[in-house]
């Protein structure tokens, strides 16, 4: 598995000279390197791809030195007569060792395009109009509704949901939820529809970046 360091990271995965200053991603001046699912060698990181047992969709995984991240990808339009998908990330984080692992926020991009997280509420009640436009319920989103996806945990822009920790011997699934940030980004063919181009996707243990990528075509779909 690479091993590239953070400068390199930011410089080649996340920063878009096309975009305004404000538009690109902000990634954290801690992390230290990056292991890229798909490009193994010496360094003892292993990529591994199998199929969920209870919906035949893949899961991307990376493990080293005791600690296996887990990685699957769902998407669904944003709404009847909207225009737009939504893409959900979700990773299991594995924590084999002896040591507590934090868990943090990464990025994710679409075709070297940002995708900024959503914010996510498990319900909208008690909240105003207005903050009811500026969020999206759980309820409404069908990939999670569905049982195709955990709800379990959330990255959201929402401050108490941007790290978690992960203690000894146990597990931690957390979800990223983000909108295509391309117009007319879903292909239909006679095999189906799938969002074109090139996902990434990547979760900060503790001082390392483990990065995901999808092909659109591997997207599973779970929309109504």
């Amino acid at each position: 598995m690479r091993c590239i360091f953070a400068v390199t990271f930011a410089l080649l995965a996340f920063t878009f000279p096309t975009f305004a200053q404000n538009e690109l991603a902000t990634l954290t001046t801690e992390v230290a390197s990056a292991f890229v699912w798909g490009q193994d060698n010496q360094s003892g990181a292993v990529s591994s791809s199998i199929e969920d047992p209870v919906t035949g969709n893949a899961i991307h995984k990376l493990s080293y030195a005791g600690i296996e991240v887990g990685s699957r990808m769902g998407y669904e339009s944003v709404g009847l007569g909207e225009a737009g998908e939504l893409l959900n990330f979700t990773t299991t984080i594995v924590n084999n060792t002896e040591s507590e692992l934090s868990v943090r926020q990464g990025g994710a991009s679409v075709d070297g395009h940002v995708a900024s997280a959503l914010t996510v509420v498990s319900t909208n009640k008690g909240l105003s109009k207005k903050e009811r436009k500026q969020v999206w319920e759980i309820a409404r989103m069908h990939c999670f509704s569905s049982g195709s996806l955990p709800n379990q945990n959330f990255f959201s822009t929402n401050a108490s949901s941007k790290g978690f920790t992960v203690t000894p011997k146990t597990a931690l699934t957390v979800s990223f939820v983000t909108k295509d940030p391309r117009n007319y980004s879903v292909r239909c063919s006679v095999e189906g529809c799938y969002p074109t181009g090139t996902m990434r996707y990547s979760v900060t243990v503790n001082t390392t970046d483990f990065v995901f990528i999808w092909a659109g075509r591997a997207a599973a779909y779970c929309g109504k």
